[in-house]
């Protein structure tokens, strides 16, 4: 048994005062609109007991898809390493980035340089893309969605090479006499139609048309900033399921938009996977709690996979 747990989006203030110079571009109205709110949406103390009861469930390994920055400041970089350390250790803790870490060019060179230990793959190399990490029974594969955007655009993109790879990977792994429990990370959903025009994931039919060919066991991502459940079609039709996680500093009204993270109990079991999936986040009365589940059967190849919900508190 595995204990995997998946915090996304965490948005880390407050934000450092900007130079001039640096709002003479896309961060102009980045930085109004956290004025004017989204700083306020995003609260550290609630995100800080999030950490402190995933800390509480003994879980195994964190996986964090990205948005640790709101401007890609260079002052950013550092409170994103002090954020992953106290996640935990970079061999226990597994990072990829998102649109917010690469929000001008070089912003994401900058935070890889500060934060590239949690990147760092089984070969010891770390900022590169895609990247590879066993852990107990998991073969965790991560991807970089992050590119500079234009104003008002939050989209994202792989690219040929980054798919090419993540196929050869996952290929291999799935051709293990022993198969691991193959676990994507991606900040963006990866799937067409998982994010509005001007959010999605550019290559997502490519990567959608990869995952059919090779499969996976379980795909996680953030962005959305929305707890939610999807399938990718896997090889012979067998679903992949893709799983979104909301904002973990969320503080609002919306309850499928509370913050929250997803706690996956992974149990090995013949030639498949069972994954447990437990949600934990901002209740009704403020507090950290249970807020719903689910469970994933991921099953021999000669079997069609499902996901049965239980008390499953999103669409």
């Amino acid at each position: 048994m595995f204990r995997l747990a998946h915090l996304t989006d965490p948005h880390i203030g407050p934000l450092p005062r900007p130079r001039l110079r640096q709002l003479l571009s896309k961060r102009a109205t980045g930085y109004v609109n956290w004025r004017r709110g989204r700083g306020r949406h995003h609260d550290m103390d609630l995100l800080g007991a999030l950490v402190a009861d995933l800390h509480s469930q003994g879980v195994d390994h964190v996986a964090c898809t990205g948005d640790l920055c709101n401007l890609g400041l260079p002052d950013e970089w550092e409170t994103a390493r002090v954020f992953l350390e106290a996640l935990g250790p970079a061999d226990r803790v597994s990072f990829v980035p998102g649109n917010h870490d690469a929000y001008v060019r070089g912003s994401l060179e900058g935070l890889l340089a500060a934060c590239g230990g949690w990147t760092e793959d089984d070969a010891g190399l770390a900022r590169s893309f895609p990247y590879l990490r066993r852990r107990g029974p998991l073969a965790l594969v991560g991807l970089s969605s992050a590119i500079p955007t234009k104003p008002f655009a939050a989209s994202g993109r792989l690219g040929p090479a980054q798919i090419e790879t993540a196929e050869r990977l996952l290929r291999d792994l799935g051709a293990e006499a022993e198969r691991p429990c193959r676990v994507v990370m991606i900040h963006h959903p990866p799937h067409p139609g998982g994010a509005a025009a001007g959010r999605e994931l550019k290559d997502a039919a490519d990567f959608s048309a990869m995952i059919g060919r090779v499969g996976a066991d379980l795909i996680l991502h953030g962005h959305n900033h929305v707890g939610s459940v999807a399938r990718i079609a896997g090889p012979d039709g067998r679903p992949v399921p893709v799983v979104g996680a909301p904002s973990a500093s969320a503080r609002t009204l919306l309850s499928n938009r509370r913050a929250s993270y997803y706690l996956y109990t992974i149990t090995p079991g013949g030639e498949g996977y069972r994954i447990s999936v437990t949600e934990r986040g901002l209740d009704e009365e403020g507090g950290i709690a249970e807020l719903s589940g689910f469970d994933i059967e991921m099953p021999p190849a000669d079997r069609i996979g499902h996901v049965h919900r239980r008390r499953l508190r999103r669409a």
